[in-house]
């Protein structure tokens, strides 16, 4: 087994972790705070004989992606703000042709230009439904360095193993921050993309409804004849108008999520077995809220956090399950309240009072602004 400690900040974190999970192609364009994830690419990515491409915008750039994981290849780009605006379109597209690609949005203030060196958790909405119609994603939240790593290796393998876009949605402060790191390749698990196989005289559906719900997508150039369209389709990927087929495929693509959430949703729980107040966090949040939560321990109250990593699909059944245990749930969001929408909305269950912190003008919220609430 061989460790390595090192030094990085969590953009850094993010390109390292890409590179492990064998990245053969990103395209992006510069825009702070994700910069330096593209800098280290440009670098890296040509000198292990794969493919950088500096594109002329961000719209370019996830149509790039797109195109190249249809070709073979591990794809990922990354952006922030209004670059994440640009690129819903294309998501929209490869969860409709079921393309797996990794997107990093490193959030920053908002809407428009905002503050791009300010942090924000402003897109958490966005990165659920940005893209217009009913359709699954999932999205990470990384609140440390390591946590990035982590979860950069765990947006490849959940999109290569379900064949959907993962978003990675980090903070400007988590992206800059640096941490040491401690990486062991023994404990790095890498999901390879599933092959088509097929007998003699088989015909292939890139998009069959198996029991799977996953079907293995043949790369162009290898010789089977299929359709990518971005129009609902049949099983063979072409256009269709039946109801059947149509309600077919919309089962298998939520299936493929909603059938599978014990092993897509993480999280973490610190002391909750006594606790009658927890504190709900995710990304740079979990931090104060961590250091609120000791404080409150120290000063014999009764709290507990949980620590969300998946933020899509949401952990419905855990706060519907926390909310029958505990008199409070506390919600810090850099943001008007957009995550807390769905605690609120599960914590009704249990009964619950659900008490929001929300900050929205650059700074982060303090261990003191959680400790007052609690």
């Amino acid at each position: 087994m061989k460790e390595e400690y090192i030094f990085l900040s969590g953009n850094e974190a993010c390109a390292e972790a890409a590179i492990k999970a064998n990245l053969g192609f990103f395209a992006g364009y510069p825009i702070t705070p994700s910069t330096e994830i593209a800098e280290i690419l440009a670098e890296r990515l040509p000198s292990q004989n794969k493919i950088f491409i500096q594109m002329e915008d961000e719209i370019a750039s996830l149509a790039a992606v797109i195109g190249a994981s249809i070709g073979g290849l591990k794809a990922m780009t990354a952006t922030s703000g209004p670059g994440f605006s640009l690129m819903q379109e294309h998501i929209g597209f490869a969860v409709m042709a079921e393309i797996s690609c990794v997107i990093v949005n490193v959030q920053r203030l908002g809407p428009s230009t905002g503050q791009p060196t300010s942090p924000s958790q402003g897109d958490v909405m966005q990165a659920r439904w940005g893209t217009h119609g009913d359709h699954p994603i999932i999205a990470l939240s990384p609140s440390s360095v390591k946590e990035v790593f982590d979860l950069t290796i765990q947006a490849f393998n959940l999109s290569e193993k379900y064949r959907i876009p993962v978003i990675l949605l980090m903070d400007e402060v988590v992206a800059h921050m640096r941490e040491k790191l401690k990486i062991s390749t023994h404990d790095i698990r890498i999901y390879e993309r599933k092959k088509v196989k097929l007998t003699q005289n088989e015909e292939y559906y890139p998009y069959k409804n198996e029991v799977s719900k996953v079907p293995a997508l043949a790369l162009f150039g290898e010789g089977y004849r299929f359709h990518i369209t971005g129009l609902i389709h049949d099983q063979a990927g072409f256009p269709t108008l039946r109801i059947d087929e149509i309600n077919d495929w919309q089962d298998r693509i939520f299936g493929k999520i909603e059938n599978n959430l014990d092993e897509i949703i993480q999280y973490e729980e610190e002391d909750l077995e006594d606790a009658e107040t927890v504190i709900i966090s995710y990304g740079i949040s979990v931090r104060s809220a961590q250091a609120a939560k000791n404080i409150a321990r120290e000063n014999g109250k009764k709290v507990g956090l949980i620590k969300l990593l998946t933020i899509w699909p949401f952990a419905e059944e855990l706060i519907k399950k926390v909310s029958k245990k505990v008199k409070k749930i506390i919600m810090p969001e850099l943001n008007r309240g957009q995550l807390v929408l769905e605690v609120e909305r599960n914590a009704c269950f249990g009964g619950a009072q659900v008490i929001r912190i929300n900050r929205l003008d650059g700074k982060l919220i303090s261990p003191k602004a959680i400790l007052d609430k609690i």
